[in-house]
């Protein structure tokens, strides 16, 4: 049993995809989020610790959503355009996520939608 989550406080789908979806009542798994602001659409200027700051306040908005949080993550995979930008995301994603780390994955990618410079996607308990 799927229930899909969609909140106006995170940026609409680009393409055929949910914001969101809660699997059985145990699983909420996120689509990747990139930089855009929710109310306008568009990446968000000041490079890559802006765009992570609204990638993990999209994040939030989703987990928020789909009755989960930070604390419930168990796994994330981050995309990265310039792998040399690792240690400016790491630095606003353990913010975000205090002692308790999810697992991870940090991949180097060729391109993002909309030029974004990161992406990340997480799979939470609900």
């Amino acid at each position: 049993m799927r229930k899909f989550v969609e909140t106006p406080k995170a940026p609409k789908a680009l393409a055929s995809y949910s914001q969101g979806i809660v699997y059985e009542g145990k699983l909420l798994f996120t689509a990747g989020q990139i930089g855009i602001d929710p109310e306008t659409m568009e990446l968000v200027p000041g490079g890559i610790s802006r765009q992570m700051e609204q990638v993990m306040n999209n994040i939030e908005a989703v987990l928020e959503a789909g009755f989960s949080s930070f604390e419930k993550v168990l796994k994330t995979t981050v995309y990265l355009v310039n792998i040399t930008d690792y240690a400016t995301i790491n630095e606003i994603y353990a913010r975000y996520f205090g002692e308790d780390l999810p697992a991870r994955a940090t991949v180097q990618v060729a391109a993002l939608p909309k030029g974004a410079l990161v992406e990340v996607e997480c799979i939470a308990g609900y």
